[in-house]
């Protein structure tokens, strides 16, 4: 499993909780819930605002919450454009795509692209940061030989994160005993579709998951009640 995550997510089962920014208010009561609720972190992710926004929601949210661990997903932006615009107090960027797909569909080219200038950012910052992507996640091209693309994204990836089909959509638990095989102790984590009510079965592959609709009353607003339902059964 990589050394990074497990000094910082020694559980079992890991619960990062995914607000979807609107403003510093709104971010900031969701986070709160979230918290209160039992999570072991957040990640901000901007789908209705620029990263401009989510850059000034962070920094607002990090005052409040100066030592739980906080990660950012730019929707808006390549993966070398979020990373940019991290700085060492983030904990974790989340990518919808890796860059991994079949060799026939370019193979991890990009991966490897993005690892180098990661790994230069890292040096010349003197800080690291848990980068969780994606893997034949939703709405992406179709992943063929999902062995092999899974056990590529244990080179290049911090935690391996796939999702259903769409949002909202739990992943066939086939396929993700399949990637567990593949990715062997590497971290895995879910995306999409993971509720208080389905989320037993999959505690035995998945170390994380990062949970929005399954917990949340709409869009933006996380369930109190739901997180800490949820919260109760990763912990068990």
């Amino acid at each position: 499993m990589s050394d990074l995550y497990r000094c910082v997510f020694p559980k079992r089962n890991t619960l990062l909780i995914v607000v979807h920014v609107e403003s510093e208010d709104q971010a900031l009561r969701n986070v709160k819930i979230a918290f209160d609720g039992g999570a072991d972190g957040v990640f901000l992710i901007n789908h209705s605002v620029p990263a401009s926004k989510l850059s000034q929601c962070y920094n607002f949210i990090r005052s409040k919450f100066p030592k739980e661990w906080i990660g950012l997903n730019w929707l808006d932006l390549s993966p070398s454009e979020g990373l940019n615009r991290m700085c060492p107090s983030m904990d974790g960027m989340w990518v919808d795509n890796a860059g991994i797909q079949d060799e026939e569909n370019g193979g991890a080219k990009e991966a490897k692209e993005f690892a180098a200038t990661r790994g230069r950012w890292e040096k010349e910052r003197g800080c690291s940061f848990l980068l969780f992507g994606g893997v034949a996640f939703k709405y992406q091209q179709p992943v063929h030989n999902l062995g092999l693309v899974t056990q590529t994204a244990a080179l290049y990836v911090d935690v391996i994160t796939t999702s259903g089909n769409g949002t909202g959509m739990a992943p066939d638990i086939d396929k993700i005993r399949a990637m567990r095989r593949a990715a062997g102790d590497h971290p895995l984590a879910v995306a999409s579709g993971i509720t208080p009510e389905n989320v037993m079965p999959y505690k035995e592959y998945v170390n994380c998951f990062l949970v929005a609709t399954g917990v949340s009353d709409s869009p933006t607003e996380l369930n109190p009640s739901r997180v800490r339902q949820f919260a109760k059964r990763v912990s068990r």
